[in-house]
């Protein structure tokens, strides 16, 4: 399998159209650990509009696989990308079980961060996390974004509005 970056345990690379399948099922799988936090496309028709809409100018979508089976451990998008003077984008991911609390997320959305400062050219990624999102929390500290703010009402998830928290991070300084 050839990754645009990859660890001794993780690569990422694009979801296709062949991967409907093992990510449908992915995604129902692990619907319990995701509610009511997010809702992953778990059928074929939302994974259909999930690649159409990756596809699109402003957004990026990557599969996080371990690479001793190949299979899928979770996914991110970076959306919303702006270029020009604020070169960034909002970062959302997820890991699909039974890859939860193995560290593929973690060291898989590490990668996506490196592919986005380095390859896509973005300067920052924001992640806007429900507060109650402890697993979610803990990994955005630990890949060292910082919480920057409080936004009531946010994001419409699972019939309501909720509220989230704004955590941030932005390209190392060049040398």
């Amino acid at each position: 399998m050839r990754y645009l970056r990859s660890d001794e345990r993780v690569g990422i690379r694009r979801p296709r159209t062949g991967d409907e399948t093992e990510f449908v099922a992915a995604a129902r799988r692990s619907h319990a650990l995701h509610h009511p936090w997010l809702a992953a496309p778990d059928d074929p028709e939302r994974y259909a509009a999930y690649l159409r809409k990756i596809r699109r100018r402003g957004d990026e979508g990557f599969l996080f696989c371990d690479r001793a089976t190949g299979e899928i451990a979770g996914y991110a998008n970076i959306s919303g990308i702006v270029l020009g003077a604020l070169r960034g984008g909002y970062l959302g991911y997820a890991a699909f079980l039974p890859y939860a609390g193995t560290g593929h997320a973690g060291a898989g959305v590490r990668l996506v961060i490196e592919y986005a400062f380095g390859p896509l050219g973005l300067h920052r990624l924001e992640a806007n996390i429900q507060p109650g999102n402890e697993p979610s929390r803990r990994l955005a500290r630990r890949l060292g974004f910082r919480l920057e703010g409080f936004s009531p009402d946010y994001l419409f998830i699972d019939g309501a509005w909720r509220d989230h928290e704004r955590w941030a991070i932005t390209a190392p300084a060049a040398d």
